[in-house]
């Protein structure tokens, strides 16, 4: 019963079965449910023609699984940007911009895009190489033998050029340095590395500690 204090508007709504009334509206449609329907035993019999076996093993090889996710920074310049990296078996598969770092929220600029394409480059150096003086070919080493060559080289140095005391007016003042090398740092390093480095490098005696941030 209409007593006339209903808008008319309203009640043309409540009368049509407008859209704006959802007491007009079923909870699922005879169509849909005639399509879900159909759909379920498609499934069904798709179940008792395709080898569920097989399947669940083929999506063993698909790109996210068994998928570690791995933090890491970009290794171009100074700006520390942070990436993610995607690691199967020991060999890395994608990198992305980390979205939960505060330096690039996830974005990368073309130099850091060009990581992947790097690492995968079938002209990437895998060994290290050694050119002997007046050589003109490059000959790959072992790791243990180039860094036990670079160890008797720093070492070879060191001694040489050692710097015990220094004249500073009438007295000898101990400095204990050299002046021969340097250490240079890189932006990839995280702090701990770079304090470790910089530890180092003063153990040595070297004055000239400096980092790619800077040049």
């Amino acid at each position: 019963m209409d007593d006339g204090s209903v808008p008319r508007d309203l009640r043309h709504a409540r009368d049509s079965g407008a859209p704006n009334d959802t007491r007009a509206r079923p909870a699922i449609h005879r169509r849909d449910f005639l399509k879900l329907t159909a759909c379920g035993c498609a499934a069904l019999a798709l179940d008792e023609v395709l080898d569920m076996s097989a399947v669940r093993a083929a999506t063993k090889e698909l790109k996210l699984s068994e998928v570690t996710e791995l933090t890491t920074a970009c290794n171009f310049c100074s700006c520390g940007c942070g990436m993610i990296a995607a690691v199967r078996d020991g060999k890395l598969l994608t990198l992305e911009g980390d979205y939960d770092h505060v330096v690039n929220g996830g974005s990368l600029c073309v130099k850091g895009m060009a990581v992947m394409p790097t690492h995968a480059s079938p002209r990437r150096n895998l060994m290290p190489r050694y050119r002997a003086a007046g050589s003109d070919r490059w000959v790959e080493v072992t790791w243990e033998d180039a860094i036990e060559k670079i160890a008797q080289r720093i070492r070879k140095t060191r001694d040489e050029t050692w710097i015990a005391t220094e004249r500073v007016g009438d007295a000898d003042v101990p400095v204990n340095r050299t002046d021969a090398f340097a250490f240079l740092g890189g932006a990839q390093n995280t702090n701990e590395e770079c304090y470790i480095f910089q530890k180092a490098a003063r153990l040595l005696g070297t004055a000239f500690i400096e980092h790619q941030a800077r040049l």
